[in-house]
């Protein structure tokens, strides 16, 4: 009984850790971002306009793709990290990382990638999208070594 007591123990204080590390991260993330996504995806949401609808998605799948890369970071950290304040350190630095790997990303690409998405270039959204979920596999990688 009581190893199932520790397991539920354990289980809330990681929880309570890895959530914050997500909410911290989703907030960095739009405030390190030139383009409002949440004001996109909001104005997108009911609206006849094409281009509104086109610039929400692509906003929403920008975030989502990092919010995904960052959870695949925090989720290895808890795999195998040793303590909280592991998960804390690495968590915080996979968030940087992801900001970092952002902006290399826009740098490094032919395309104006924080031009493209507020004008609803959901392409550019998705392969932005997919870049996250590849930094965050890379970063996840390199945080469990």
């Amino acid at each position: 009984m009581n190893s199932q007591l520790d397991s539920i123990l354990n289980f809330l204080m990681y929880l309570g850790v890895a959530l914050p590390i997500l909410i911290i991260g989703i907030l960095v993330f739009i405030y390190t971002t030139p383009y409002p996504e949440y004001r996109l995806i909001q104005e997108g949401s009911n609206t006849a306009d094409p281009h509104k609808r086109d610039a929400a998605k692509a906003a929403a799948h920008d975030l989502s793709g990092k919010i995904i890369g960052l959870a695949i970071v925090v989720a290895s950290v808890v795999i195998s990290s040793g303590s909280i304040v592991d998960l804390l350190i690495w968590g915080l630095i996979g968030i940087v990382f992801q900001v970092i790997i952002f902006y290399l990303f826009a740098w490094l690409t032919p395309f104006h990638v924080i031009q493209e998405i507020p004008k609803g270039n959901v392409a550019i959204g998705i392969f932005s999208a997919r870049m996250s979920i590849v930094s965050g596999l890379l970063l996840a990688a390199l945080v469990s070594y």
